[in-house]
């Protein structure tokens, strides 16, 4: 269990610099997330760990071995890491066996059948890529990227190209396969549902920069700035006014402050799901406070609803309810809040 350490690094193409003054700590053991918009820089700090782009300045590290840095440069084949792209990016002339063998030294056959063992994939040792279903054949990528017994891993969104359902089993699988071994992996995403289920920190990247780093429940419940909040997850955003310290006066009524980014007025920030509707023919008059207004309309997913009320007051907000839901478009409703709220300067 190795951790890497990454120090003020820059690095881009020629004249372009993509990553700036960038600084990352991912401990030995861990499963870190980088979260990024395309163009964050994300596959540009890959590469750089990768030892596929030489950074201009700053230092990475993988444990005490300095692998990038002023007078130091240790190529790729060097570095004892493992790559899992997006798309597997097998060999389609060899079967499992052989791609997962490729590069090893001759008489590895127990490390192939080992490895294939940990993914599953043991009983598809001479079957070709093209015979493996998409989830598989990810399967076998991360079987060849293990082989060597590589100090660190790097994933590439390897689950993207993958349908919802796999995608969910194959990143559980590989996050358990992860933990047993103890390896330490830097996955790369844009995907943040992704990012807060499967590392147990995540990186937030922007413009070439590391802009937050916590555990998922930290990057979610409390973003550093409103591009952040988001971008991870779905928020709702209010004008808020100051009522006192700890609570602000906002659409909703009041709401109490768990961040504040910014002295006076501002942006009050809340996720959907803090959010409760009562149905107004359940109640009496004046027995539930809260902003009235009507459903106006309604999303399903399955496991819960998207609901958009329309406030009395003004302007639409978004409340996410388990299941379906009790109320259908054109209801009068009241929306409450639960929990605090966070507040932001405005753009």
């Amino acid at each position: 269990m190795i951790p890497v350490e990454v120090e003020g690094i820059d690095a881009g193409y020629g004249k372009v610099q993509v990553l700036h003054d960038l600084t990352l700590h991912v401990p030995g053991g861990s499963l870190l997330a980088v979260l990024g918009a395309s163009g964050s820089g994300k596959t540009t700090l890959l590469r750089s760990l990768a030892g596929f782009l030489r950074p201009t300045r700053g230092t990475i590290r993988f444990g005490d071995v300095v692998v990038a840095g002023p007078g130091t440069w240790v190529p790729p084949e060097r570095r004892r890491i493992g790559i899992v792209p997006q798309e597997g990016a097998l060999f389609p002339h060899l079967d499992v066996a052989g791609n997962v063998g490729f590069g090893l030294p001759k008489g590895s056959d127990q490390r192939i059948r080992e490895v294939l063992e940990l993914v599953g994939m043991q009983a598809a040792m001479h079957v070709r890529p093209h015979e493996l279903s998409g989830g598989q054949q990810q399967r076998v990528a991360l079987a060849r990227a293990l082989a060597p017994e590589p100090k660190v891993l790097l994933l590439d969104e390897p689950f993207s190209a993958l349908d919802a359902g796999l995608r969910l089993r194959l990143r559980q699988d590989v996050r358990d396969l992860l933990d047993s071994l103890g390896t330490t992996a830097i996955l790369v995403t844009h995907d943040q549902e992704e990012a807060l289920s499967i590392a147990e920190q995540v990186a937030v990247m922007r413009n070439g920069r590391i802009i937050q780093v916590g555990t998922p429940a930290e990057i979610y419940e409390h973003p550093v700035d409103l591009s952040t909040a988001r971008f991870v997850g779905d928020v709702v955003e209010l004008p808020a006014t100051r009522a006192n310290a700890s609570h602000v006066d906002s659409a909703v009524g009041p709401v109490r402050i768990d961040d504040s980014h910014t002295g006076g007025d501002g942006v009050l920030v809340l996720r959907p799901e803090q959010l409760v509707i009562v149905d107004e023919r359940s109640v009496g008059d004046g027995e539930v406070d809260g902003a009235a207004g009507t459903v106006r309309s309604s999303a399903y997913h399955g496991h819960d609803s998207m609901f958009v009320i329309k406030l009395d007051g003004g302007g639409d907000i978004s409340v996410r309810v388990p299941g379906g839901g009790e109320v259908r478009p054109g209801d009068r409703v009241r929306v409450l809040v639960t929990g605090g709220g966070r507040l932001f300067e405005g753009d």
